[in-house]
């Protein structure tokens, strides 16, 4: 899956996948298996496409939250096409899926949150494989998360 960004998170996903850490008591979770109300480290390392996180318990410091897995659909479609999208239309899919499911998980608006959202969005590979969700995450900019954000309205 690639990792993106949206919204006002472009700046702080950057910034915390660039100084996340990992620890080796954490357990690696597949990207393709991520649900929601699940927590996560920012790997330690910026990389483009991404196979696993490093997964941690909501109580413990985290970088990101899993708040939505939403399966990429045309209108109309009740199975997603064979043939890949394309980054960009993923982003616009991704940047206005995730501002809408925001609230429903934070408790407040995703424009009134002090928190920001960042994706995962499948690759071409990925594509291949039968990917086709977009994986929503919230973070904040320069700290960890510590608990979950679940209905907290931050």
């Amino acid at each position: 899956m690639n990792l993106s960004t949206g919204g006002r998170a472009a700046l702080a996903g950057l910034l915390l996948l660039a100084l996340g850490a990992c620890s080796g008591d954490d357990e690696q979770s597949s990207v393709f298996s991520i649900k929601p109300k699940e927590c996560f480290l920012a790997p330690a390392e910026v990389e483009a496409q991404i196979a696993d996180l490093d997964e941690v318990d909501c109580q413990e410091a985290h970088d990101h939250e899993a708040y939505a897995v939403v399966p990429y659909l045309l209108p109309g479609e009740e199975e997603p096409s064979d043939e890949y999208p394309g980054d960009d239309t993923l982003t616009k899919f991704a940047d206005g899926t995730c501002a809408e499911q925001y609230r429903g998980y934070v408790g407040v608006d995703y424009l009134d949150s002090e928190l920001f959202f960042t994706y995962l969005l499948p690759s071409p590979r990925s594509w291949q494989e039968d990917d086709r969700s977009v994986v929503c995450l919230v973070t904040a900019a320069g700290r960890k998360l510590e608990g979950s954000v679940k209905g907290t309205k931050q």
